[in-house]
Order: C-alpha cells, then structure tokens, then sequence
C-alpha cells in the first residue's frame, strides 16, 4: 500500500503528491512573478538579494540551484560567479523552467538548464561549491532524501541555503493568517484565475516544517553544521548547512 503524505492540507497517496504539486505549477508558471510581487508586497525580491548577499559565492566557483523557477537566484549567482564559474538552473516543473530559461535568455543570461528532480539529483557527488533552494523544499515529497541528495553534490566545505516560508513570530499570526487563507486565495483568482493553487500555496506552508524541526532535518541529512536566520517575523527563514 502506498504511503500517505500532505498536499496543502489534504491527505494524499505519496505517488500522487509529485502529480498534483505539478499541476500546481503548470497552471501558475506564467503568473509566477507577478503574483509573488502582488503577494508578498515585492519581499520576496528583498528576502532572495539577503540570501545572494550572504552567501559568499566567489568568482569561479559551481552553483546548483534546485527548484529555480523563474531564474531569480540563478541570475545572481551567475554574476556572481562570473565567466570562470558555472551555474545550473533546475526545476522539476518543465512549466516553471521554461519560463526562467526563456526570461534569462531574454536578459543574456545563457546558463546550463535541466529538468531535476531533487529527490534524484543528475549530478556527481562533490561536484558543486553552493547548492540553493528557494521556496521549493515544502513542496517536495521526501525532503529528507532531497536534502541527503543537495548534501551529496556538495564539495566538503560547499553549503547549502533554504530559503523557505516558516513559523511567523507568534503576534503576527493571526493578521498572517486571516491574509493566507483569505487575500491569497482571492489575489489567485483575480490575477491568475486561479483560486485553488494559491489556496494550496499557503496550506503548504503551514504543513512545512518550522525552523528548529528543518534545522535538524539538514543535520540529520548530513550537514556539520546548520544555522538560520528569520526574515520578516519568522514569515521566511534562511537556513545555511555547511558539510564538512
């Protein structure tokens, strides 16, 4: 029998999951952008320019960023890591990486692209000096063997950063709350004509696991050590995981 796992807050068969977080992003990926502006009041532009700005990517060296999307990350890392380094946008969402292949291009941005499933990741071990996931993780439906996997690509002293939505700060929940469950689903259907995939989207964050409960997780995966940092109360969490 199979296994059972969440979607939003559903209760799914895990052989299920990967298919429907899928259609999710099919039907999203061409709003994507727009709508994470309109959601988040343009945050998340600030929250993934601290995590470009902390991470210490230095020119020359290999970049692996995992749920890529629309190519936000992978643009950064690019300049930062300049003609000498190497930098691979995936997604396991063909939708999603279409869309971020096609707007780097636009912008002269010409990187490797491949179509990845975190859980199986198509690369040698060691290979890379960084790997980044950003508000990818909680969709996944093994994150543990998805973060055993982002360890095993890692060269000993690469790291890996999560950016990803977390537990707010206890006297923001309810406005948080009464926001999540009410605007997003309501900014979905107007902007994107689509209620349901934001409703998932914020049901999915609920059922994501909170900041100590992943810190453990990425040690129990692997990494020597692991610290994060809250943005916004709590809204994101940036988590580091470096492997000795």
């Amino acid at each position: 029998m199979d296994q059972q796992t969440h979607f939003g807050f559903d209760t799914v068969e895990e052989s299920q999951k990967a298919g429907r977080v899928a259609g999710v992003f099919h039907s999203v990926a061409h709003n994507y952008d727009v709508m994470n502006d309109v959601m988040s009041g343009g945050m998340h532009r600030l929250w993934k320019r601290f995590t470009l700005g902390t991470a210490g990517v230095r020119a020359g060296q290999k970049v692996l960023d995992i749920a890529g999307g629309t190519g936000d990350l992978a643009r950064g890392w690019a300049k930062q890591v300049g003609a000498t380094g190497e930098v691979w946008l995936t997604d396991i969402n063909s939708s999603m990486l279409t869309v971020g292949r096609d707007r780097l291009l636009d912008e002269g941005v010409v990187l490797p692209v491949a179509l990845a499933d975190a859980e199986k990741l198509p690369f040698p071990d060691r290979y890379f000096d960084v790997v980044s996931v950003a508000f990818g993780l909680r969709n996944m439906t093994h994150k543990d063997i998805a973060l055993a996997e982002m360890c095993r690509v890692l060269k000993p002293g690469g790291k890996l950063l999560v950016l990803e939505f977390s537990k707010v700060w206890a006297p923001m929940k309810p406005v948080y709350d009464l926001y999540s469950f009410k605007a997003l689903p309501l900014m979905g259907k107007l902007i994107a004509k689509d209620a349901d995939s934001y409703r998932y989207l914020a049901e999915s964050i609920r059922m994501h696991p909170d900041q100590a409960t992943l810190k453990q997780m990425m040690l129990d995966a692997g990494f020597g050590k692991v610290d994060y940092h809250n943005l916004t109360g709590g809204v994101v969490a940036l988590h580091k995981g470096w492997k000795f």
